[in-house]
């Protein structure tokens, strides 16, 4: 493999599963692919759980994190996109390329209410819902990933 994939997690918000997901790749296979993560809708900014799960379970450095609007990446060659909503995103605009698209619904943990302890662990079980799948797709081999992508 000559360079990184490109990957973008899209979630309508930006805050809280995309952001988990574009930070945990970079700390699960930061050589073999360049993570982004977008929202249709985005927050003004990440959900402080979010950033505070990665940073404190899995030593994440979320100094730079911020919601974005995948209108940023628009004309951006992506080889995977994923979205993450449990609810259907609006339709996504037709990307450049032809990148690999995937679903994987999670709940929304910004959605839990109640006690902040039950807020907080609702952030770690979607974090490794999300590190789970991340290690199992970053596990297959470079070769397999590459005739999966068109580029």
């Amino acid at each position: 493999m000559n360079s990184p994939f490109k990957i973008l997690f899209l979630c309508k918000g930006n805050s809280a599963r995309s952001i988990i997901a574009e930070h945990l790749i970079r700390r699960i296979a930061p050589h073999d692919f360049e993570s982004h993560s977008a929202g249709s809708e985005p927050r003004p900014s990440p959900h402080p759980l979010a950033l505070k799960v990665l940073s404190e379970k899995y030593g994440a450095d979320v100094s730079k994190a911020r919601s974005k609007s995948w209108e940023e990446y628009r004309d951006t060659k992506f080889d995977f996109i994923i979205t993450l909503c449990d609810k259907e995103l609006e339709p996504c605009p037709d990307w450049p390329g032809k990148p690999i698209l995937a679903s994987w619904s999670m709940p929304d943990p910004a959605a839990v209410e109640g006690a902040p302890d039950r807020q907080e662990r609702a952030f770690w079980q979607v974090a490794e819902q999300i590190n789970r799948r991340l290690k199992m797709f970053t596990s297959l081999p470079a070769d397999k990933l590459e005739t999966l992508s068109v580029s």
